[in-house]
């Protein structure tokens, strides 16, 4: 399986598009094609743990593993995950929440994060790269959280973990400040997602940098979701999600679903469109922004446009302008044009916006539809489900909830059933759901978790509670341009 650029000529092999991250052209690997997932694979995989399946996925992009060695070190990562590592909730006819937050950090991030520490390593020796790897991730608070526990103290490995000081909850600032592991470094960078988002990017295509890093024996690797890598281990749950719901009777083989998730990046939503289009059936996505909806609106009009005020919400992990993953999508339905898509994206970098056609947008819309939630309704729809049903869900998936009710209330004789992407535990966001849930408003984060606790019963995870007798390693903040001098001197101070 080879990828290409979404604004160039460079193939690469899988590995080697993964340990690269960014084509030389800035532009973003996709695959060559997407390979099939047949009815008797789907029927195959009906009685397969999430890991074997997760590996079955991953095997078809990746040249140069094996299935076997594959499988047992998926069965291993996911083992830590607690009984199912993807389990789905019914939360009302036809209505099922997918909680993917059940690995080490309390986020999605990990179910694709876990199994990078195996598979770099795989892809550096398959490519016969003898120098050292600092990994880099630069992007959400639950990113840079996700990917320095899943690194932590792993040998080989460097940890460079940035997120936006301005983008980020009080726990999840919490969780980062007192990270553990003797190869990690982490900094809070002045700025929002979008500011941290792009330095990363142009630090991973930076060939000067590359060049002072070889002087360090040293080569980066990016764990962020412009790594294609990521993406296919995300199209994993959206597989997994499908096939529990038919090997659970609640779905029939070749029956259509939809998933609505939250959207920052788009990458997530870009896993969901691979999975389609390796032959899930899955009918739409829903994609939920925030009040940053700049998505939302180009769905509309078909004009991505950033000249709008950034909005500092209580789902900080969709704070997003700029969905820079949505490049992959505009290659794919500009027929893979890669000159209209460099060209759009130059705009985007310039004017700070672009425009698809007609017959584009219509494309998009077969497929995607979004919405948006603001503070306000965001709040009722979490209220809504906690008192129906007693479900608790975080700020980012309590935007979807709002999106899927809408789009019940619009299309009252939809019976397709609906798969929600739920992306962090509550605890993650422990003042807003309490708020949410019961009005209390508090201060503190760990009486946040302490009351919530107390109104919900849910259980708290030890990754949480932990932390009140953890003391802050990490407290610096950094400007965006200081990053590269933040990763030197950092692989200069460790052994």
């Amino acid at each position: 399986m080879n990828f290409i650029s979404t604004r160039g000529g460079e193939k690469l092999s899988g590995v080697r598009a993964a340990l690269k991250g960014i084509p030389a052209d800035g532009g973003l690997f996709v695959p060559e094609t997407f390979p099939a997932l047949s009815a008797e694979e789907l029927e195959g995989m009906l009685n397969m743990s999430y890991a074997e399946r997760a590996a079955k996925i991953a095997i078809k992009y990746l040249d140069g593993l094996d299935l076997g060695e594959l499988i047992s070190r998926c069965e291993e990562v996911y083992s830590d995950f607690g009984g199912d590592p993807a389990p789905l909730v019914r939360i009302d006819d036809g209505v099922y929440m997918l909680e993917l937050w059940h690995g080490p950090s309390c986020s999605y991030k990990d179910m694709s994060v876990a199994l990078l520490p195996y598979l770099f390593k795989k892809c550096l020796t398959v490519c016969g790269e003898k120098r050292q790897a600092l990994v880099l991730a630069a992007a959400s608070a639950d990113t840079s959280k996700s990917v320095a526990e899943c690194f932590k103290d792993i040998e080989g490995f460097k940890v460079a973990a940035f997120y936006p000081g301005e983008g980020a909850s009080k726990m999840q600032k919490l969780q980062l400040c007192a990270q553990g592991g003797e190869n990690v470094h982490v900094a809070a960078v002045r700025g929002n997602y979008d500011a941290c988002r792009a330095a990363a990017r142009e630090l991973v295509a930076d060939g000067k940098f590359a060049a002072e890093l070889e002087k360090r024996n040293t080569v980066l690797i990016s764990a962020d979701s412009f790594n294609v890598l990521r993406l296919i281990l995300q199209s994993v749950y959206y597989v997994s999600a499908y096939l529990d719901l038919v090997s659970g009777g609640q779905l029939e083989m070749g029956e259509e679903i939809d998933f609505a998730l939250p959207v920052g990046n788009f990458g997530n939503a870009y896993s969901g469109y691979m999975a389609k289009r390796m032959g899930l059936p899955i009918r739409r996505i829903h994609c939920a922004n925030n009040l940053n909806n700049a998505f939302c609106e180009f769905l509309s009009s078909g004009v991505y446009d950033m000249h709008r005020e950034f909005c500092k919400t209580t789902s900080p992990s969709i704070d997003v302008l700029n969905a820079s993953d949505l490049e992959r999508l505009l290659f794919e339905i500009s027929g893979r044009d890669k000159q209209l898509t460099a060209s759009r994206m130059a705009a985007l970098k310039s004017d700070l916006k672009f425009e698809v056609t007609a017959g584009e947008l219509a494309e998009i819309k077969r497929i995607f539809d979004g919405g948006f939630a603001n503070e306000e309704t965001s709040v009722e729809a979490m209220y809504d489900v906690f008192i129906d049903t007693g479900y608790v869900m975080d700020t980012l998936t309590g935007c979807a909830m709002k999106v899927v009710q809408d789009w019940y209330e619009k299309n009252k004789k939809d019976e397709t059933k609906i798969i929600i992407v739920s992306t962090a535990n509550p605890y993650k966001f422990p003042q807003d759901v309490l708020y949410a849930v019961t009005g209390n408003d508090v201060k503190d984060s760990f009486k946040g978790v302490k009351r919530l606790h107390a109104a919900t019963a849910m259980t708290v995870p030890k990754c949480i509670s932990a932390l009140r007798d953890k003391p802050a390693r990490f407290t610096k903040t950094v400007d965006v341009k200081k990053i590269p001098e933040e990763i030197l001197n950092f692989i200069s101070q460790i052994k």
